[in-house]
């Protein structure tokens, strides 16, 4: 199965062996153009103390995973010292 972020970076995931099908069960062979693309929604969320939360979005950033403004502003959790940043992105599966 393929990912494919909306800026359009992609991404393997393991495949579970079953080949694709069309909309009447038909099989279809691996790369087909009449593979379906459906955007489905992604949450990440980073928890732990602000300066670890703010370096792991950077890290991220760096790998030019995500922007750092596209994550939340830091969210107290109620425990003592940890707050959380959520991300939520669109990604396009093609099965």
């Amino acid at each position: 199965m393929t990912f494919q972020s909306a800026d359009g970076q992609f991404t393997n995931s393991q495949s579970t062996g079953s080949p694709s099908t069309d909309s009447a069960g038909t099989a279809l062979p691996s790369g087909s153009s009449a593979d379906v693309a459906q955007f489905e929604t992604l949450r990440l969320i980073m928890l732990g103390r602000l300066p670890v939360v703010r370096a792991g979005i950077t890290q991220l950033h760096q790998r030019g995973y995500a922007e750092p403004n596209d994550w939340s502003k830091p969210l107290p959790t109620g425990r003592a010292g940890e707050v959380m940043a959520i991300l939520t992105k669109r990604m396009r599966v093609v099965e």
